[in-house]
């Protein structure tokens, strides 16, 4: 076969998967107006017209946990976006406090010290293989609940770290509550799981003569995960590591479960007191949509940088 030719069977290839793309794009956006026009006449039947206007009015309810100023006369609008704001701590606090665990634990499946390893082994497999929601439970219901009330409270390491049903009290003053420290350990703790699987396969990817170099210079075994193995074996860690983050992210919804004000629970109270069910599902599916898409974005521009790069 001529370069001609050659040159001439690529282009057919080209064009007949642009126009695969294209048939792909138009159903997708004919299926997409079918289904809004026929929720329209559905709700014009009803005698319901869709808008946001709602979220003007006032919510009329209280909010457990309000990290920025929120009072019941504030707008619905005002009462999502602390529900919002809970929803971003916990996802953030999740997403650090998961990555510890997971790189220790994935660390630890490969230590020399057998005890470690065994620990680590019943921690992955344990957790990992039991459903999320009743890990919250456990946490809220079975820890928190049983702990003493707050003029009894179980203090640990000289008084830095204090809990009680109330929740835990850090340094500083600062407190968090039962809800979202029942939450945020069982996301953290059952995401990293999974996140030490995906870091002792990257690790033991990374090829035995490495080691033995590093051995060779008179590295011990940290400065030899820190400086030599890790830096390698993160071309195959970022990848799969995203999509736990994502899993985290989405999995936070769960905090109604527990009773904490999440973005979820708050929007569930507003269509219940509006009837918006479309509105507020829509907003939900943005918002989370809109997270999933930053951290995806944040995912893929560290890999790039962490990617070899071919000459």
């Amino acid at each position: 076969m001529t370069a001609n030719s050659k040159a001439s069977v690529w282009r057919d290839i080209r064009f007949w998967q642009f126009a695969g793309q294209a048939i792909a794009v138009v159903f997708i956006v004919l299926l997409l107006a079918f289904l809004g026009s026929n929720l329209n006449r559905n709700l014009q039947q009803l005698g319901i017209r869709l808008g946001f206007g709602f979220l003007n009015s006032q919510a009329g309810f209280t909010i457990g946990e309000t990290p920025i100023p929120y009072q019941p006369t504030d707008s619905y609008s005002r009462a999502i976006l602390v529900g919002l704001v809970n929803s971003l701590r916990v996802i953030i606090s999740g997403l650090v406090l998961a990555t510890i665990v997971g790189l220790t634990a994935g660390i630890a499946r490969l230590s020399d010290n057998w005890l470690v390893r065994q620990l680590a082994m019943v921690y992955v497999e344990g957790l990992r293989n039991l459903p999320l929601l009743i890990q919250l439970f456990f946490w809220y219901f079975a820890v928190f609940f049983s702990l003493p009330l707050s003029d009894q409270a179980i203090s640990w390491f000289g008084g830095l770290l204090t809990l009680s049903k109330n929740g835990v009290e850090l340094p500083g003053g600062l407190q968090l509550s039962s809800e979202f420290s029942a939450l945020l350990l069982g996301l953290s703790l059952y995401t990293g799981t999974f996140i030490a699987e995906i870091v002792r396969s990257g690790i033991q990817s990374v090829p035995k003569g490495q080691w033995e170099a590093a051995k060779s210079l008179g590295l011990t075994f940290a400065p030899t995960m820190r400086l030599v193995v890790l830096p390698q074996a993160l071309r195959v860690i970022v990848p799969p590591l995203g999509n736990q983050y994502l899993n985290l992210a989405k999995n936070s919804s769960l905090a109604i479960a527990v009773g904490y004000p999440d973005l979820y629970a708050v929007s569930s109270t507003t269509f219940n007191q509006t009837g918006r069910a479309v509105e507020v599902m829509l907003l939900i599916c943005a918002t989370y949509l809109t997270i999933s898409l930053i951290i995806s974005l944040l995912l893929n521009l560290y890999n790039r940088s962490v990617q070899l790069v071919e000459r």
